[in-house]
């Protein structure tokens, strides 16, 4: 595991986002898995605060290709113990639209290629996530998003499929089937390896669109869009929630790995 250095916590999410930050400035981190992209340290209501774009400065890793494992690992590296991750996502429960904001509480991972776990033996770790957003943020998360937007959903259950392609029609009625009401491409394994080192997780998740089948026809440019109608709002909710964290943690994840070694 790294060792931390002074930074409490950080935004993993797109590019112009870095806005919210009071001085920032650009550093890079090795990680056994490889660099990250550039990471910007600044402060948010004078609590530093690590920015980490999930896909590249200029968008060049698809979703199935992000360094996930190098991602985690620097932002632990330095200090980082609470991730706030932003999250487009697309809409398979009817009750949630476009534009609307939701504070997810569960997964259904069905992503394939990815690097899963910190733990490839010969330590082997099972660890618990059946609570994989931190009950913590969360409860943050909901109250500010509450306060600056309109249409919020306070839980759902999202779907992360592996990309880059969108889902078919027949894939999302089988998502719906299980019980899901989002989709995605970029929550696993992100939340998963914050959880296997013992760091909080919790997203907001933006609604860009209706999922395949839903709507006739899905295309990047309008995920784009609604993602550019939708940002000020979202660093609203940041700029916001992240005064408002605890400085201890009081949540089942910092101690994630009790009785997880077998």
């Amino acid at each position: 595991m790294p060792r931390g250095g002074e930074a409490k916590i950080a935004i993993i999410g797109g590019t112009g986002f870095e806005e919210v930050l009071e001085g920032a400035r650009e550093i890079r981190v090795g990680t056994p898995y490889g660099f990250p992209p550039k990471l910007i340290v600044g402060e948010v209501s004078g609590r530093e605060v690590v920015l980490l774009a999930r896909h590249g400065p200029g968008h060049e890793f698809p979703p199935h290709k992000v360094n996930y494992r190098a991602n985690i690992w620097a932002l632990k590296a330095l200090g980082v113990e609470r991730i706030l991750a932003t999250n487009a996502v697309g809409a398979i429960n009817l009750d949630i639209k476009p534009g609307d904001i939701v504070i997810p509480h569960d997964i259904i991972d069905f992503t394939r290629s990815r690097d899963q776990t910190f733990y490839e033996g010969p330590e082997v770790v099972h660890i618990d996530v059946t609570e994989p957003f931190c009950p913590e943020l969360r409860s943050v998360l909901v109250e500010v998003a509450r306060s600056k937007h309109p249409r919020v959903h306070d839980k759902g259950v999202i779907a992360c499929t592996e990309g880059p392609r969108f889902e078919t029609p027949a894939e999302i009625r089988a998502l719906r089937v299980l019980g899901a009401d989002l989709v995605g491409m970029t929550i696993s394994p992100e939340a998963f390896l914050a959880r296997e080192l013992e760091m909080c997780y919790a997203s907001i998740c933006f609604v860009s669109n209706m999922a395949a089948g839903v709507q006739d026809r899905l295309t990047a440019t309008e995920v784009l869009e609604m993602a550019s109608k939708l940002r000020e709002v979202v660093r609203a909710i940041l700029v916001e929630a992240i005064p408002r964290i605890p400085e201890e943690r009081n949540c089942p994840c910092s101690r994630a790995l009790e009785g997880a070694r077998i």
